[in-house]
């Protein structure tokens, strides 16, 4: 090869170098752009404009309109849920006042003079009555869960002030029914919301005084490396094993205790909570000799 094709043999080596690095710095700065794009979106800042084709790539346009989608989307949901926060807030205050008038007119009744027959149709209301009141409550709570619109804010602290605060609220519904309400004192620790995790074995507690007729109902806790579990043992009626992976749904209710009252929130909404905390809820349970609700919280 002569020198001539030699010197055209290398010009064509550096035009085709140059093309490469061309290419490389034109793939980098589209590469660039894209991870501008996704750290605007992550931070919600995310806005499109008009892009000349010259500058960037058909890939970062294409890219674009789609987070502009996902910013429009994600600002829609955000609209959706401040309807649903309105809304609730508006069951919650509308129903208040007539729920609370109802109890009260009822109870006024009651202390009437009254027929037998008069006395029981009272009675039924302030008891339909109570049972709205609760069902409202449990949906509100429910709905802000779910929505978001309350968080739950978790944090380390002592197990047995939460049970000690359980206790307190169903001993004397227990001991109506002659049951013995106990607990075994406990120095373990864990993460949660109080507040809420209180809601949450308060409404398992309050199954177990339901569906139990004699015995006892004991809550304890026990440590582990990653976990603190709590146990809600009781000597009830008991769950059928082709039932037990069906009581955490909503508004479930078994056909055996149809008559109870209830309207099948309780256990869903405790499993809400615990979840919401990093934690779960199993159940082991021999019908007609009772059950153990177990809540596991982080550590």
């Amino acid at each position: 090869m002569n020198k001539t094709g030699i010197v055209i043999l290398l010009l064509c080596f550096l035009a085709a170098a140059a093309v490469v690095l061309w290419e490389r710095r034109k793939v980098r700065k589209t590469m660039e752009e894209i991870e501008r794009m996704l750290d605007a979106a992550m931070t919600g800042s995310f806005s499109e404009t008009t892009f000349d084709e010259s500058q960037l790539s058909a890939l970062e346009t294409k890219f674009a309109h789609y987070l502009s989608a996902a910013e429009a989307s994600s600002q829609n949901i955000a609209q959706e849920k401040d309807k649903i926060k309105s809304l609730i807030a508006d069951i919650s205050h509308q129903t208040k006042t007539p729920i609370a008038n109802l109890l009260l007119y009822s109870e006024l009744l009651m202390e009437e003079t009254l027929s037998a027959s008069a006395k029981a149709n009272v009675e039924a209301l302030y008891k339909q009555s109570e049972k709205l009141r609760f069902l409202i409550d449990s949906l509100v709570k429910l709905s802000r869960l779910e929505n978001g619109i309350i968080s739950l804010a978790p944090q380390q602290a002592a197990l047995q002030p939460l049970l000690e605060s359980v206790i307190e609220q169903y001993t004397a519904k227990a001991s109506e029914k002659g049951l013995s309400l106990q607990i075994q004192d406990t120095d373990a620790f864990a993460v949660f919301d109080f507040k809420w995790t209180v809601e949450a074995l308060a409404n398992i507690v309050d199954n177990a005084i339901k569906y139990t007729e004699h015995g006892t109902i004991i809550i304890s806790a026990v440590s582990y490396e990653m976990f603190a579990r709590i146990d809600i043992s009781d000597t009830g009626t008991g769950i059928s094993e082709t039932e037990q992976a069906k009581i955490f749904a909503r508004f479930y209710r078994s056909n055996s205790v149809q008559k109870q009252e209830g309207v099948g929130i309780g256990l869903y909404l405790a499993r809400q909570i615990i979840s919401g905390e990093g934690g779960y809820i199993k159940v082991a349970s021999v019908p007609g000799k009772g059950s153990t609700f177990s809540i596991f919280l982080p550590k």
